[in-house]
C-alpha cells in the first residue's frame, strides 16, 4: 500500500499530509519519524 493510500484510509488530504510530512521532516529525530505515520494522531490533527 502506498503513502498515499494510507492516508486516505485515515482520513487524510493526501496532498495536505505530503506537504505537512515534507514541512516537518527535517526536525524531525531519526527514532521519531513513526510520529509523522498517517494514524498518528498529531498527524492527523494537522491535515
Amino acid at each position: 500500500m502506498t503513502i498515499i493510500e494510507t492516508a486516505k484510509l485515515n482520513g487524510l488530504d493526501p496532498q495536505a499530509y505530503l506537504a505537512d510530512i515534507l514541512d516537518r521532516i527535517h526536525d524531525q529525530k531519526i527514532n521519531r519519524l513513526d510520529e509523522l505515520l498517517p494514524w498518528q494522531l498529531g498527524t492527523v490533527g494537522r491535515c
